[in-house]
């Protein structure tokens, strides 16, 4: 469909873009929001009308609701407007998105290569899931740029990272790691749900494939489950071809919610962005602080590369308390604005311990070993007032401590 913005030529800006990119000016019975289309099945007026859809003459019509739906078009076109994306494929969960994506991408005899700060359910399918398919799969140290090209061979045809990464924000240099796929012709994939779009658009760098889960900042609700792919036309377009087998659709109601949800994203994010800040410079200088893993801290090891690609820093600030692991839960236990939960990317604050929430499943040796410490939290930061956020924290550590 055509962009209604199209005309304006001066670059749009990102709350603009977020209330009235992808959509048509014109909706369904003159509605301003973008209605549900809640259907499984479509009809057709005659046999005609069948054949012209399959000869590619009728680009607005969908066969069966797993190939598509007008509710989650619309959603589709809203966030490659957001991300400047030649296309955009929904799916029922970012893990969905994340596993047809590179089912997709890769096939048996050939190698993908994963940095091992990458989310660990991706790394979980690609390490535990794919070998037995024949695909081979190497990990390399993130942010080791000499291993990545080291670990690439004749059949490498995916790099995979994330920028910044969970729970300790690393941040790739995307130029660079899309540099190295152009280099030796494999495609690069980032999984950028804690950047979103707002703060890094790592299509802009180079690379080919970007990844979210819209459950967290991009429907900001903590309401919805759905994951998206963005990258060129040809290459979704691939993606979508097996989805359209695979079945990880998404519902047209969680669709609704998230084009709702991203009407106040640039403004969601911006709050979020500032308040993640003044945490983690509050927190910085706290006496029961022994660090704190924030890229808008300049400290922080990839702060000036984040400063070259990012718009802000995103709204995660994960930190180290001087104490061990009942100590730490003590810290969460004392919190009384943020709820105790996994997820991270909506309005209200989240805060958890990854190592008896995420990570629970593993020894404490496992979890020592992929860096996961007895006393870190991570603190996802909502769009309350930052100053009561420092408060509550401030109290909490007090209580934890005895003081």
């Amino acid at each position: 469909m055509s962009d209604p913005l199209e005309p304006l030529k001066k670059p749009l800006g990102p709350s603009t873009m977020s209330v009235h990119g992808g959509e048509p000016r014109r909706k369904l019975a003159y509605s301003l929001t973008t209605p549900i289309v809640q259907t499984a099945t479509y009809t057709w007026a005659s046999s005609q009308e069948v054949k012209d859809h399959f000869d590619g003459k009728l680009d607005e019509r969908i066969e069966y609701g797993r190939y598509g739906n007008p509710t989650q078009r619309i959603a589709e076109s809203k966030l490659a407007a957001l991300e400047g994306a030649g296309d955009c494929l929904l799916f029922a969960s970012g893990m969905g998105a994340m596993t047809t994506a590179l089912l997709a991408l890769l096939s048996r005899g050939t190698h993908v290569v994963v940095t091992d700060d990458s989310y660990r359910r991706t790394r979980q399918f690609l390490n535990g899931m794919l070998p037995r398919y024949g695909v081979e799969v190497s990990t390399v140290p993130a942010g080791d740029y000499d291993a990545l090209v080291d670990a690439i061979k004749p059949t490498t045809r995916v790099l995979v990272s994330e920028s910044p990464t969970n729970p300790y924000n690393r941040i790739l240099d995307l130029e660079r790691f899309a540099a190295i796929g152009r280099k030796h012709r494999v495609k690069t994939v980032i999984d950028a749900t804690f950047a979103t779009p707002y703060n890094a658009r790592p299509l802009e760098w180079g690379v080919d494939l970007v990844m979210h889960s819209a459950t967290k900042y991009l429907g900001g609700h903590n309401d919805l489950l759905a994951g998206a792919v963005l990258g060129s036309r040809d290459l979704v377009g691939g993606i979508r071809a097996l989805q359209a087998t695979t079945g990880a659709t998404v519902d047209p109601f969680a669709a609704y919610l998230l084009v709702r949800g991203l009407k106040t994203f640039a403004l969601r994010m911006e709050r979020q962005n500032t308040n993640a800040q003044a945490l983690a410079e509050f927190l910085a200088a706290h006496p029961r602080v022994s660090a704190v893993h924030y890229a808008g801290l300049p400290s922080h090891p990839g702060h000036d590369v984040a400063k070259k690609q990012m718009r802000g820093f995103g709204g995660v600030v994960s930190f180290e308390v001087r104490g061990d692991l009942d100590t730490a839960s003590r810290v969460v236990d004392a919190c009384t604005i943020p709820y105790i939960a996994a997820s991270l990317g909506g309005v209200e604050s989240l805060i958890e311990q990854p190592a008896i929430m995420s990570f629970y499943e593993l020894t404490t040796e496992e979890r020592l070993e992929i860096g996961i410490k007895d006393n870190l939290i991570r603190y996802a930061v909502g769009i309350e007032d930052a100053d009561d956020l420092m408060a509550d924290l401030a109290q909490a550590l007090d209580r934890a401590f005895g003081d």
